[in-house]
């Protein structure tokens, strides 16, 4: 009845977007405005295979930058099984909940789907086919379970992430990223390379965007989700619980304040105030920033700009006290529509990516991630999986809490704030004041 129930709703607000729309001739992009995002058309979702089931899987994928890794896995995969895999990637700011809610209204729904955590968890969790018989879920920890204990998600990755460095360019400043373990260190090692700037070739010391409309995934979720778990067990929940009672620790808070105002302060301030993420990754990859406020999911990334130099992770560090671990888990899960026409077919194409040697090779090395299985023998090459690695092994990583949010707080409340603090026009008291009562507002709402 539920499920049901949103697809009527979902499908009367779009017929009356549609009507009020009906005098332009233009098609939006499903992809939003990252130039290398990759959408299928309509011809190529209802494809038919000749040598497989009959009739192409369809999967929509949320991270653009392994797309073309995961296109030459399917053709692969396709060579050996005859299933076609369609793959449909949304990336670069694009509201993937906002498409796959259009997609499910006009009966367009992927055959897997991509989901975030907790909070699209519940959105979606009536369309959502029960997994935990596949073989690849009783070889990983970090498969999605809903609250029976039913395996939901389909990991495909363990990300990581803090703030990256360009080792080359520490090493010349006489910078140890070892050393980058609380606020003053990092404070130091700031102060330092600003003064080489000129000696060293940098634009900024860092690189970091936070302009609302596209990047509120990197600051409202990813930077302020060391403000949540940062320096806690991976099991502490007590900021994300304050969080969902619509409350924060203005102690904690201001001194992620700080840390946040001096990451800000030191970067390059057009791509802070107005730049997108390739303008973000474009700074640091070609050599004129030291840091970058990404994680291992650039690996791939970096040979399209030519970046031969060392690099690694730091914890972005913003306590007085040591903080020597990084944020890693599960960047997000696919799931397999329940209602479609294609479940066994979906169920094989993922236990292969998980289980056969092809598709190891293509989650590791291709895609350049950490699998998120015991039994992969591939072992990562790309220098931020390795450098993620080290941390995983050494036990010293904090849970993604910020995935635990509620659905569409970074997009719609929290990461304006960020941009107003990056801009200046709200102080270190303002931060707090205003970050806390947007989470409030937001919460009661």
């Amino acid at each position: 009845m539920k499920k049901r129930l949103l697809a009527v709703l979902l499908s009367a607000v779009l017929t009356a977007v549609s009507l009020t729309g009906c005098a332009s001739s233009s098609t939006p992009s499903t992809a939003g405005s990252n130039s290398n995002n990759s959408s299928t058309t309509e011809n190529d979702k209802t494809g038919s295979d000749s040598k497989g089931t009959g009739k192409a899987i369809r999967l929509v994928n949320g991270k653009i930058e392994i797309d073309n890794q995961l296109k030459a896995f399917a053709a692969a995969y396709k060579e050996r099984t005859g299933q076609e895999v369609i793959i449909e990637s949304l990336g670069g700011g694009a509201d993937i909940n906002g498409t796959l809610k259009g997609y499910l209204a006009t009966n367009n729904m992927p055959d897997i789907f991509v989901f975030g955590g907790e909070g699209d968890y519940q959105t979606w969790k009536d369309y959502m086919a029960d997994l935990s018989s596949e073989a690849w879920a009783s070889q990983t920890d970090f498969g999605f379970k809903d609250s029976a204990g039913k395996t939901v998600g389909f990991p495909y990755a363990v990300e990581g992430y803090g703030i990256t460095y360009n080792a080359d360019i520490l090493k010349k400043a006489g910078v140890d990223p070892k050393s980058l373990i609380n606020y003053d260190a990092y404070k130091a090692a700031f102060e330092k390379i600003d003064s080489m700037k000129e000696e060293l070739g940098l634009t900024a010391v860092c690189s970091v965007a936070a302009e609302a409309g596209q990047m509120y995934w990197s600051t409202a979720n990813h930077i302020f989700g060391y403000y949540l778990s940062a320096g806690l067990k991976r099991d502490d929940k007590t900021y994300i619980d304050m969080l969902k009672e619509g409350k924060v620790d203005e102690q904690r808070l201001g001194q992620f304040a700080d840390f946040t105002k001096m990451l800000f302060s030191y970067s390059d301030q057009n791509v802070l105030i107005s730049g997108t993420y390739d303008d973000q990754l474009a700074l640091w990859a070609q050599g004129k920033a030291a840091f970058i406020t990404q994680g291992n999911w650039i690996d791939p990334s970096l040979p399209s700009y030519n970046a031969t130099f060392d690099c690694g992770i730091a914890p972005l560090a913003f306590t007085k006290e040591d903080m020597p671990g990084i944020l890693a888990d599960c960047p997000s899960w696919w799931a397999v529509y329940n209602d479609g026409k294609n479940i066994d077919a979906c169920k094989a194409f993922l236990n292969d990516l998980a289980t056969s040697a092809e598709g190891q090779k293509a989650l590791v090395k291709d895609c350049g991630m950490i699998s998120p299985y015991k039994t992969c023998k591939e072992i990562p090459e790309t220098p931020l999986a390795v450098s993620l690695k080290s941390y995983i092994d050494a036990g010293n990583t904090y849970a993604w809490q910020w995935a635990k949010m509620p659905e569409g707080i970074a997009s719609n409340a929290t990461g304006v704030v960020f941009e107003l603090y990056a801009k200046g026009d709200i102080d270190k008291d303002g931060f707090v004041k205003m970050l806390g009562q947007a989470i409030a507002d937001y919460v009661k709402k």
